[in-house]
């Protein structure tokens, strides 16, 4: 039997939920876990009087229900287990997570997956500013993992990325800006300057308008792609809706950015 949470109330201030994740719960009983305490703005709030909290967290698997889009860094730092979120999550989904999975129904806010290291996050609605990034100050962002958004983000997605998979299916402004390494999937509109500063890695750049290319990448050969097919089974079989004709088109690829070591690519549809 999972560990099932109702989100009781909505705060006008926000909630923090740091270290509130499977691993980190499992041998609690519930009358202890009731007695964790949570930031409410300034404020530590028992759980008790945040959820209504049943079942038992001893298999490793998290419900949560209710309107959480105050409710902040869910499942940080989590590295086993399940999270399943039925509604909005706050900011911070994800941050820092080592390894498990967690799906969520609705909307994220920013800093999803921020400085993901392992794991699975599936978020079947749109998600925020600076997913998948790195923290001001930080060097890297994302360093692994899968971070799937069935609709669009927002600006910096990927910002310092290493390793991992983002795909998303619309995004805003500097996708991949100072992208190290990994991939990010777009299939729908992008906003200006992806690929910005990226010294490796790949952007794919799949929906039906292709956007303006930094004039600090140079255009290379069109093809079929193996590695792309791959990587859209790999897709499939997570559950991520995409157009089945990506399975057997060609791509133009772009390399740069120029400005650094120039290895990164961009993959537009040909």
């Amino acid at each position: 039997m999972p560990l099932r949470l109702t989100y009781l109330q909505t705060h006008a201030v926000p909630v923090e939920l740091k270290g509130f994740a499977p691993d980190a719960l499992r041998e609690l009983k519930l009358a202890e876990i009731e007695r964790l305490t949570s930031f409410v703005g300034n404020r530590q709030v028992p759980l008790g009087e945040l959820f209504r909290i049943e079942g038992d967290a001893a298999d490793m698997q998290i419900e949560l229900t209710g309107d959480l889009a105050g409710v902040h860094w869910i499942g940080a730092k989590m590295s086993a287990g399940t999270i399943r979120i039925e509604g909005p999550a706050g900011r911070h989904l994800g941050s820092e997570m080592q390894g498990g999975a967690i799906y969520a129904s609705g909307d994220a806010g920013d800093w999803a997956a921020g400085e993901m290291r392992g794991g699975l996050i599936h978020i079947r609605g749109s998600a925020g500013n600076l997913v998948g990034a790195a923290y001001r100050g930080s060097r890297r962002g994302m360093t692994g993992g899968t971070l799937l958004v069935h609709g669009t983000v927002g600006n910096e997605i990927g910002h310092s990325m290493r390793r991992g998979l983002i795909a998303a299916g619309g995004c805003g402004d500097f996708a991949g800006i100072n992208m190290i390494a990994g991939t990010i999937l777009v299939f729908g509109e992008a906003g200006f300057r992806t690929g910005a500063g990226m010294r490796r890695g790949t952007i794919g750049l799949l929906g039906d308008r292709p956007p303006r290319i930094l004039p600090t990448f140079r255009r290379g050969a069109s093809d079929k792609l193996l590695i792309m097919t791959l990587v859209l089974r790999e897709l499939e079989q997570l559950g991520y809706p995409f157009s089945r004709s990506l399975l057997d088109a060609s791509y133009q690829t772009y390399h740069g950015d120029e400005v650094t070591v120039g290895r990164g690519e961009l993959l537009l549809r040909a």
